[in-house]
């Protein structure tokens, strides 16, 4: 819910992948692998259910909305919690000579309190460390 004339605290949380930007894009933008990554969200199987992802998380069942394919590295999603709130997480695959640069914006949601807040900035540290160390396994 957004609060007219009200700024929500950010934190940008970001990692570099050893990987170009655009295998690094096209892993992170294919829904049914944020389970491998981003655990903050989702570790079961994701449902396609009228062109949303339905996610059984830690918070109960959300609904992922992905922005559309973009040569821009943009993988801005929205998170429909069950509270009905929805929370916009921007996301950016930005290249860096040979690899990338994932940047992850967390807000701080109105409701959160600083331990909240914290948590959820260490979960998304937690979530990028793992899309690196996967994405650079690979190799290739």
């Amino acid at each position: 819910e957004h609060t007219e004339g009200m700024l929500l605290d950010s934190v940008h949380v970001a990692t570099s992948i050893d990987r170009p930007a655009a295998v690094v894009y096209e892993f992170v933008a294919e829904p049914t692998n944020l389970p491998a990554w981003a655990h903050g969200l989702a570790e079961a199987e994701l449902e396609l259910v009228d062109g949303a992802w339905r996610i059984e998380s830690p918070m109960g069942t959300v609904t992922v909305t992905f922005a559309p394919a973009n040569d821009f590295g943009i993988v801005d999603h929205d998170v429909a919690l069950p509270s009905g709130d929805v929370v916009t997480n921007p996301l950016r695959v930005m290249p860096n000579a040979d690899g990338c640069d994932v940047v992850f914006t967390v807000r701080r949601r109105p409701d959160m309190d600083q331990a909240e807040f914290d948590a959820d900035i260490a979960a998304v540290t937690a979530d990028l460390a793992r899309l690196r160390a996967l994405l650079e396994a690979r190799g290739g």
